[in-house]
């Protein structure tokens, strides 16, 4: 599916923000909007990224909208600012839906790595703010635990490792980096009450350092009653999916992902309040 992209400059929380945005060429009915926030181990990236994501995949298979945001590094600022411009975007999304051709009951969230990490922080936040309900979240192989886990101790990988990850967190956390009350917004691994959340998909590869945490976040979002799964697949490479996109596991892991994509534009939806609160009324 032919895709066009614009770059649209909104007014984010520190000023003016970038967003990228792929949308098919036609338009002949709604489609779900997605927010794709890319990696980076939260101090490095761009909006551009969104190109080679597996967002770009859903907008290219499933003519999906899908939204990128150039939130702030960690060099430019620590948190909260990426979150609250990550959710400055979704929440122009869910603002801008009918003027996009998106379905404002099917508002998704997805990223990868650090972007993942985001993910799972953006969806907390709009379930405790009330103003965005998301229908599914896709957080692959994400970033949340700013303490280590059995897999990201002493992790030698040549995309992310231990050395990688410490630097990583203590860039974004800042005064924040190494005390025991992180808030979950900060580190989602953090959150002690999943319920609410929306369903979710993800992968991992087993021998990379956010193995742990990954199958930690599904079991706790399965534990509070949320549908979530996860894949995980041989192998050591940190977003292996990109980095080694040619091998059996990156191809399958990108095929699964389009499955599970158009799965969840079939069974899951959130509708916004006011469309809520109409449904209810008749």
């Amino acid at each position: 599916m032919k895709l066009t992209t614009e770059k649209r400059i909104i007014e984010g929380p520190a000023g003016e923000m970038k967003l990228i945005i792929l949308r098919p060429l036609e338009i002949t009915e709604k489609v779900p909007g997605m927010l794709w926030i890319h990696g980076g181990g939260y101090t490095m990236g761009m909006a551009d990224m969104v190109h080679v994501s597996r967002g770009a995949d859903a907008a290219r298979h499933y003519g999906a909208v899908v939204v990128s945001p150039e939130y702030r590094l960690s060099g430019q600022a620590p948190y909260p600012a990426a979150l609250e411009d990550c959710y400055a975007a979704l929440c122009w999304l869910k603002d801008h839906a009918g003027e996009l051709g998106v379905r404002d009951d099917q508002i998704m969230v997805g990223g990868e790595s650090a972007g993942g990490g985001l993910t799972a922080a953006v969806c907390m936040a709009a379930r405790d703010r009330g103003y965005v309900n998301v229908s599914f979240q896709m957080p692959l192989y994400p970033m949340l635990d700013c303490q280590d886990t059995e897999s990201s101790r002493n992790n030698h990988g040549k995309i992310w490792n231990t050395a990688r990850n410490h630097e990583g967190w203590r860039r974004y956390l800042g005064a924040l980096y190494g005390r025991q009350d992180v808030p979950p917004y900060a580190s989602p691994a953090r959150q002690t009450d999943y319920r609410g959340l929306p369903p979710a998909y993800t992968y991992v590869c087993q021998g990379e350092p956010f193995y742990t945490e990954t199958l930690d976040y599904i079991r706790h979002l399965n534990e509070a009653g949320v549908e979530a799964t996860v894949d995980v697949y041989p192998g050591d490479v940190h977003a292996f999916d990109e980095y080694l996109a040619w091998t059996p596991a990156g191809r399958q892991a990108r095929a699964v992902f389009r499955e599970k994509y158009k799965y969840a534009t079939e069974h899951y939806f959130a509708p916004q309040r006011r469309q809520q609160e109409e449904n209810d009324a008749h």
